[in-house]
């Protein structure tokens, strides 16, 4: 079973292109965010929401969106790096099956909440648990998921009509796919290579 688990996080993948469209069980979409609820979280505060989307007019009104913030970030570009980047898609909002927007309310379990008084930013890293659950899960249920990371949070927050003081944290594009490449996206595409681990691992100090 620890081979399992090693395999399902290597086999972790952001998937953009791959989304067949083809449903998604319930069942298994119950498991995954029950995976996703079971993370962590500081002060047991469970900070995190789950918003499944599924409408289409929603995500095309996201998915436009995208495209505007994808324009804006390639234009502060050199030639190179914006001739590269051009052939990366960066999202499969309309591709994939459904979306799920994870969100966190920094008010949830307050005012006091117990081991967030030193590291204001404990919540956030909480949520950032239950989307690892969450794509971990959904790798080991065969099915493909992509967080897509250009979108400004207050149109986010808008669309959706996520209450005031809760911040979006993710928009996750979920589904089966096609396949799944046993490279990143983007080291295929050359925009960046991982870094072995003896690079960044240090012992007692920096």
């Amino acid at each position: 079973m620890t081979h399992d688990l090693y395999d399902i996080i290597n086999r972790r993948r952001d998937v953009r292109a791959e989304f067949t469209g083809a449903p998604v069980p319930g069942e298994a979409l119950d498991r995954i965010l029950t995976a996703a609820h079971a993370a962590p979280s500081v002060g047991l505060t469970q900070p995190w929401d789950f918003i499944v989307v599924r409408d289409r007019a929603l995500r095309e009104e996201f998915h436009a969106h995208v495209s505007r913030e994808r324009d804006v970030f390639a234009a502060t570009l050199d030639a190179e790096a914006a001739a590269r980047f051009a052939r990366i898609k960066i999202d499969g909002v309309l591709e994939s099956t459904l979306s799920v927007v994870v969100t966190y309310d920094a008010g949830r379990g307050g005012p006091a909440v117990l081991g967030r008084h030193a590291i204001a930013d404990a919540g956030l890293y909480s949520v950032c648990l239950a989307i690892q659950n969450l794509w971990l899960a959904a790798t080991a249920e065969g099915l493909g998921l992509g967080w897509v990371s250009f979108y400004r949070e207050e149109f986010l927050r808008g669309l959706l009509g996520i209450p005031a003081g809760v911040r979006p944290v993710a928009w996750l594009c979920l589904g089966p796919v096609s396949r799944s490449h046993d490279v990143p996206d983007l080291e295929r595409h050359g925009w960046r290579r991982r870094s072995p681990l003896d690079q960044v691992r240090h012992e007692d100090r920096w």
